[in-house]
């Protein structure tokens, strides 16, 4: 008599084995991890991308840099408060007592306002190799669920001397789970790190521009 099979995907998980069982929870957390890393991600660079449209409106007002200065303060918030911030604390200690600028100004403005922009970059970028890793490592790491899965099987078939597809199939089901989950996990981590490095790499553009235009308006007050 031939025993019934589910083919739940609990049923299946619970006919595995060992292996199989470690491989597939490993992906499941790795499919969670980057679902958490995009949501984050999200938040983070709307939450970016808000704030630079704040700065850039009260930058663009017509009011004097200083009084923008000092309204922010020793500890901005923002990307773009801190670059702006960097550029003027150099610009400030680049004045001597007596009012002259000390020599090599430009130079150093631009050096605290690229360090600044890098730190906001890695910051930006942060997470996003565990979206690489995954969409990369999953599919692989899935396969290799199925093989052993499918191995399983064959000694299964081999014991049981049965090739029925009664037998043969809930065991192929179970294998193949692997390669569902690893997919399920490598797809969302490889279109989102493409969508997530882009806009990354649009907001950083925008850190960069807003250095190059400040730093700008800098060399004509030196110049002047």
């Amino acid at each position: 008599m031939e025993v019934a099979h589910e083919f739940t995907m609990w049923a299946l998980f619970a006919r595995a084995t060992i292996t199989v069982k470690f491989v597939m929870i490993m992906l499941i957390i790795a499919s969670v991890w980057c679902w958490a890393v995009i949501v984050d991600k999200f938040i983070q660079y709307r939450k970016a991308r808000a704030e630079a449209r704040v700065f850039d409106e009260a930058f663009w007002s017509g009011n004097p840099l200083d009084e923008l200065f000092d309204k922010i303060g020793a500890n901005p918030k923002g990307a773009s408060e801190k670059i702006f911030a960097a550029g003027m604390l150099e610009w400030r200690r680049s004045h001597r007592q007596d009012g002259g600028l000390i020599a090599g100004a430009t130079a150093r403005i631009d050096r605290g306002m690229d360090v600044a922009i890098g730190k906001e970059t890695e910051r930006l970028q942060r997470g996003l190799t565990v979206l690489a890793t995954v969409g990369s490592s999953a599919p692989f790491i899935g396969l290799f669920g199925t093989v052993i899965g499918i191995m399983n099987s064959f000694i299964e078939i081999a014991e049981q001397q049965n090739t029925n597809l009664a037998v043969v199939a809930p065991g192929i089901a179970e294998a193949l789970l692997a390669t569902g989950l690893g997919l399920m996990a490598a797809i969302p981590a490889v279109i989102y790190y493409n969508k997530l490095s882009a806009d990354a790499d649009r907001i950083t553009g925008g850190y960069e521009a807003f250095a190059d235009e400040f730093a700008t308006i800098l060399s004509r007050q030196l110049d002047s």
